[in-house]
């Protein structure tokens, strides 16, 4: 019972059911559309012969993570000055309300246009997708703080770069993390439709150029490797989040639930 406990805590029992329902959906269907995870591990095989499939992921993974990192540097200080300067915040909160329901997707041409075919395109393109989110999550993290701790800090003395050190920055932090992990999802949305466009290699060029051979299972193997990436990606930035901010609240759920078990004994 306690080890189908911990293989259902852990997703296992949840997968293999997955599993099982797919291939027998896939064995009620044409496989030439609908591939099942036994054909699915076959063209997975059949691109990791050459290489090609790792390259292709490490292509693509560099390029998230590129502009990913380029984005939340730019968006960090911006939604921290916007979210402590009321006249600031005024003025540009309703471009940023306006210019963020533009998909990523749809400025792909003009970014071409602007940065070239080549590499700069698509880190833009993932650097536009990731500012937007970190901006308004870290805004609202600023003006989410209580005043009165902010004149408490006044009242001890406090300069206005030490109270945003001491203060704004810390009670932000949640914020900011919830908003690099949002803007993680999108930065994959983001580089799979460039690399469709404008790129010879990438994850996303592989399950566009498989259309031309009609390998349907290799299109299913770029989903699945955009699964795992993905997932990855989140699971190591939670881990690391948790390490390096848990004063701040990163991780406080496993935090409580240790706290609960020792009060248990």
């Amino acid at each position: 019972m306690k080890l189908l406990k911990k293989l259902a805590g852990c997703g296992l029992i949840t997968w293999i059911g997955i599993f099982i329902l797919w291939q027998l959906a896939a064995m009620n269907n044409n496989p030439d559309f609908f591939p099942g995870p036994v054909a699915t591990i076959k063209g997975m095989i059949e691109l990791s012969q050459d290489g090609s499939l790792f390259r292709y992921i490490g292509i693509s993974l560099w390029r998230v993570m590129k502009g990913w990192i380029l984005g939340s540097l730019i968006a960090i200080p911006a939604g921290l000055l916007l979210g402590r300067i009321s006249v600031l915040r005024m003025f540009i909160e309703p471009f940023l309300h306006f210019i963020r329901f533009i998909p990523p997707l749809a400025l792909i041409t003009l970014f071409m246009l602007w940065f070239g075919i080549g590499e700069a395109s698509k880190t833009a393109l993932i650097t536009y997708s990731t500012l937007f989110t970190v901006i308004i999550n870290t805004m609202a993290g600023v003006t989410a703080i209580k005043e009165d701790r902010l004149r408490s800090a006044r009242c001890m003395g406090a300069s206005e770069v030490q109270i945003m050190g001491h203060v704004i920055i810390p009670s932000t932090i949640p914020y900011i993390f919830t908003g690099i992990r949002l803007a993680m999802g999108s930065s994959f949305m983001a580089i799979i439709g460039a690399e469709m466009i404008s790129a010879n290699e990438g994850i996303g060029f592989m399950i566009w150029s498989s259309r031309l051979y009609f390998k349907t299972d290799w299109i299913f193997v770029g989903l699945f490797c955009l699964g795992i990436m993905g997932f990855t990606a989140d699971f190591l930035l939670v881990r690391l989040g948790s390490v390096l901010c848990s004063r701040y609240g990163i991780g406080r759920p496993a935090f409580h639930k240790r706290n609960k078990n020792l009060a248990k004994k």
